[in-house]
C-alpha cells in the first residue's frame, strides 16, 4: 500500500476497473476495461482501449501535475 501522502496512483487493469477506485483514491485514476465486446488481434484491441506505453504515460504524468 502506499501511503496517504502519494496521491498520483494510477491503476492499469486490462479488465473490469472495479475494485481498484479504493486503492487509487480520489486523487488517483484508473484505466481499465468496462466494456466488452471488441473483437481483434490482442495488440488491437489492448490499443483502442488505451493500454499503449503512450497514453498510460500521458495519463500517469497528467496525475503527477
Amino acid at each position: 500500500m502506499l501511503p496517504p501522502e502519494i496521491g498520483a496512483r494510477l491503476a492499469v487493469e486490462a479488465g473490469v476497473a472495479q475494485g481498484w477506485r479504493k486503492y487509487v483514491g480520489d486523487r488517483g485514476d484508473v484505466l481499465g476495461v468496462d466494456r466488452f465486446g471488441a473483437s481483434a488481434p490482442g495488440e488491437v484491441v489492448l490499443r483502442e482501449y488505451g493500454f499503449s506505453v503512450d497514453n498510460v504515460c500521458r495519463r500517469a504524468f497528467g496525475l503527477a501535475q
